[in-house]
């Protein structure tokens, strides 16, 4: 792996971590380094990391150790003799010493060819004449799926934040499939800022026209990549991300909406996109409840503030994880009849587990319950629905089963055992792809 081939601000990263490396962390510092460079190679993720926000544990700033204390004390008390003695004694170095005089060295002139060849890069980039962008009008819509900010008020890439050595691209291609990238990104291949605007307009109004999910999916994939390369993060940024992990609830993509909620819980934290915050705040507690992730779920509902908890959408969700927790499948599934936004779609993932759990807790309750009870207790549309889901989970049982379904009595003793079964084999783990 050549550092020829490493992006500007890895080669800046590098060159501050050495600095920062002393006798006492060299070896560790080192070896960390080494290892986190390696990983991000591995994972084709070099010139997508925003390597300033990498810290080193081996360079973290550490606490003196009383013993170091206690060395140093004992050190100045030493008598003019014995520090004679020991400056005779430290002329005579050792291999190893020697060694190490030689690495520093060594070191030392790779730093500073990375300071050489961060400031022949930028000064390329200067020369270009590539550093401006052109702010036009948007036509976002105003609707809840594509919610953004009003016409002509998105943020330049240059009032926000953004890498320190920046990729301005020339593609002016307004549709480009998504590929993973394996090089440097090439300027010639990358949309600019204006460019990706117009693209992002076209794919909201192709997927008012129904157009093929998996294009359009791959179209905001691209879209978010040449974002990310050339470090654009702003309030267009945030609604890019908004809107694609809509269209993955619809579609069910749950990959594609996990990687779009980690990204925005990011660009959220940097105060960009409050608009939206609290919608995508009541979402990820209802990813949390689908995945029974009790602990992360405790964590981030103690890091909403009180205004976020009143928001209708959170305090949805905060009723709904209430609910389960309680085991009160009533008011589970009376908010399951009312839920905001698109909540529903990720409720939709979990009702099955749900009401197999409520039929087990009226299996054990009662001796028999009718059918059209059920039909309303669990949210079903129509009867025909609720039959089905009993006989596709081998518990359509009824004390009655030649009576009309609107007569019909859930036999509760003979579906108990069943049940049971079902809850402990299907629902007792849950595995969410592209859960972040």
């Amino acid at each position: 792996m050549s550092s020829a081939a490493w992006p500007p601000q890895l080669k800046e990263w590098v060159a501050k971590c050495l600095g920062q490396m002393t006798d006492v962390n060299r070896a560790e510092a080192q070896a960390e380094l080494r290892q986190v460079i390696s990983d991000a190679f591995s994972a084709q993720t070099l010139w997508t990391t925003d390597w300033q926000a990498v810290q080193l544990q081996s360079l973290a700033q550490k606490p003196p150790p009383i013993i170091a204390n206690l060395k140093r004390k004992s050190a100045e008390s030493t008598s003019p003799a014995k520090k004679h003695k020991k400056t005779l004694t430290g002329k005579h170095t050792s291999g190893k010493e020697s060694w190490d005089l030689q690495d520093q060295a060594a070191l030392n002139r790779r730093a500073e060819r990375f300071q050489r060849e961060n400031h022949i890069e930028r000064q390329k980039w200067v020369g270009n004449g590539q550093s401006s962008f052109h702010h036009g009008n948007s036509n976002a819509h105003q609707d809840m799926f594509f919610s953004a900010s009003p016409a002509g008020t998105w943020d330049e890439p240059e009032n926000a934040i953004t890498m320190q050595h920046k990729i301005v691209g020339t593609c002016q291609e307004l549709f480009k499939d998504y590929l993973r990238l394996t090089s440097e990104p090439d300027p010639k291949k990358i949309r600019p800022y204006s460019v990706l605007r117009e693209t992002v307009d076209q794919l909201k109004n192709r997927w008012k026209q129904k157009e093929n999910y998996n294009w359009i999916c791959s179209q905001f994939k691209s879209v978010r990549q040449d974002l990310t390369v050339q470090g654009i993060k702003n309030e267009f940024t945030v609604n890019v991300y908004e809107i694609h992990g809509r269209m993955a609830l619809e579609k069910g993509d749950m990959v594609e909406y996990n990687q779009c909620q980690s990204m925005l819980s990011s660009l959220y934290d940097l105060g960009l996109g409050a608009k939206n915050r609290d919608e995508f705040a009541a979402y990820r507690i209802l990813m949390f409840l689908h995945g029974l992730n009790r602990s992360d779920l405790n964590l981030f509902v103690g890091q909403l503030t009180s205004e976020q908890k009143s928001n209708p959408c959170v305090l949805h969700a905060l009723n709904v994880q209430r609910a389960l927790s309680m085991g009160n499948y009533h008011l589970f599934f009376s908010l399951y009849n009312i839920v905001p936004n698109m909540g529903g779609y990720i409720m939709d993932h979990f009702v099955e587990r749900e009401r197999i759990r409520a039929l087990l807790v009226m299996a054990k309750s009662y001796i028999s319950v009718p059918l059209v009870f059920i039909v309303d207790e669990l949210a079903f549309e129509k009867t025909p629905e609720a039959l089905e889901f009993l006989s596709s989970h081998g518990c359509a049982v009824f004390t009655d089963p030649n009576h009309p379904d609107t007569e019909k009595m859930f036999d509760c003793k003979s579906a108990s055992a069943p049940l049971a079964k079902l809850m402990e084999e299907k629902f007792r783990k849950v595995q969410i792809k592209g859960a972040i």
